[in-house]
């Protein structure tokens, strides 16, 4: 049975950063989400800190993952 996927969901400062991005940036953001979702600890911990961080293609993404993993929660977006 495959591995079920984390629902990915924005704090208000993320959504802020996501309604600047051109549509070009969203296409770079996506696979980047895809992968947090597929495997909430594909990102490196941030130190002393429940978040994680993603960086991939020139893509950063700070973000927590709920207890079981089922939610991801991204507090910050770079482009």
């Amino acid at each position: 049975m495959p591995k079920r996927r984390a629902l990915v969901t924005f704090h208000e400062t993320a959504e802020r950063q996501l309604a600047a991005l051109t549509d070009d940036d969203l296409a770079r953001l996506d696979p980047v989400l895809d992968t947090i979702a597929a495997d909430p600890e594909a990102g490196r911990p941030l130190a002393d800190s429940p978040l994680r961080e993603r960086e991939q293609d020139g893509v950063r993404v700070i973000y927590y993952a709920t207890t079981l993993g089922t939610i991801i929660v991204v507090a910050y977006v770079e482009v």
